[in-house]
């Protein structure tokens, strides 16, 4: 397993890159317990996979959305993973959607009366590669900023960058 670290611009925590050698296996911000969890034996190294994800991460952070995305692999991945990203990379840049809208998708092509949105939230923050999947654009329904690994400053910060209307969106106050 290979790592890279790239610079994010003010107002972001930098993003840690894994790899196999060829394909992206993990994205995220170097602040996440993920980051930490995933970089022990990891060793730094030049890739193509990590150029490539570089050049769509300084357009991204350019304020543009990247035409393409770098090939990456997930694994261990169920069914119900599988269906959660796949929803997750049809969501537009500068859009958002609920865990419960994300249930409901789910629900009707699973044929069910509902789908809890627990069990979406809970997929949802399983996602291995931040911002590529865009995991940061699902929010509570009413608005809430929850359930973000990379932190939530980096989901108000990519909200913002991706000119959502914060107005109706909020950080909750912890109890």
């Amino acid at each position: 397993m290979y790592k890279c670290s790239y610079h994010t611009p003010d107002g972001f925590d930098d993003i840690l890159l894994i790899s196999d050698g060829e394909y992206l296996t993990g994205l995220h911000f170097v602040s996440s317990k993920d980051a930490q969890r995933h970089t022990l034996d990891c060793e730094q190294k030049d890739l193509p996979i990590f150029r490539q994800t570089i050049k769509w991460l300084d357009i991204y952070f350019s304020g543009k959305n990247p035409d393409f995305v770098p090939k990456y692999k997930i694994t261990g991945l169920t069914h119900f993973r599988q269906d959660v990203l796949d929803i997750l990379n049809t969501i537009p840049y500068g859009k958002t959607l609920t865990y419960g809208d994300i249930a409901k998708i789910i629900a009707k092509k699973q044929g069910l009366k509902s789908m809890s949105c627990q069990a979406v939230g809970g997929a949802v923050g399983w996602n291995p590669i931040c911002i590529i999947i865009p995991c940061h654009r699902v929010v509570g329904s009413n608005g809430s900023l929850t359930g973000y690994s990379g932190g939530i400053q980096n989901k108000v910060a990519l909200l913002s960058h991706e000119h959502n209307d914060m107005s109706k969106l909020f950080v909750p106050k912890k109890s």
